[in-house]
């Protein structure tokens, strides 16, 4: 038996705020921070609702690094 998603229940709060709001994302800043919250909570790919929030995350470390002049990791 598969376990429950543990921030599937986020994960639906974004789609009915972007709905409600004609998928204006400012509109729903809340629970996107919501989200963010659930997936900094679980070991990266426990939650696959938050596989689209893990990959914001390591661009943004890519980003960061890049502006330190720090190089890539090699892949």
């Amino acid at each position: 038996m598969s376990q429950k998603d543990p921030c599937q229940k986020q994960a639906c709060e974004i789609q009915k705020c972007l709905q409600a709001n004609n998928y204006v994302e400012s509109k729903c800043e809340a629970v996107l921070r919501e989200m963010r919250k659930c997936c900094a909570r679980y070991p990266k790919g426990r939650s696959i609702c938050c596989s689209g929030f893990e990959k914001e995350e390591r661009e943004r470390e890519k980003f960061k690094a890049a502006s330190k002049g720090i190089p890539p990791p090699p892949q």
